[in-house]
């Protein structure tokens, strides 16, 4: 009986971690994945005298491993100096574990921000 306690303790205790790290390694991926978009954006400058409207003009789409966890979309800024922000939308299972966070976003400046109220969304 003693051992069923323990064995549930230990449970309550590593299930919620186990959870918080998953939540924070897709995190981590995506991120990963926006700052590829914005090398590939860098690069569609210079060819094209403009930023790509979308991930398709760049040849790219979201990693199969994330598609289900994140919706990405990149906006162009027609404004002087042309930019644009790639948006991460976490949605599914993601959503639910990650509502501190939220949306992410990285702009053409290199702003990296996060529309929860979590500090440390992009470390």
């Amino acid at each position: 009986m003693i051992t069923v306690a323990v064995i549930a303790i230990l449970a309550a205790v590593a299930i919620p971690n186990y959870s918080r790290h998953v939540v924070r390694s897709h995190r981590a991926a995506i991120e990963s994945f926006m700052l590829e978009v914005a090398s590939a954006q860098e690069r569609y400058l210079v060819d094209n005298r403009a930023y790509a409207a979308n991930l398709g003009a760049l040849g790219m789409s979201v990693p199969a491993a994330q598609a289900t966890r994140y919706g990405v979309a990149v906006t162009p800024n027609a404004a002087l100096p042309p930019g644009y922000s790639i948006v991460a939308t976490p949605k599914g299972s993601q959503l639910a574990g990650d509502a501190d966070c939220g949306s992410l976003t990285l702009t053409s400046a290199g702003a990296k921000s996060a529309s929860g109220s979590g500090t440390d969304c992009w470390n």
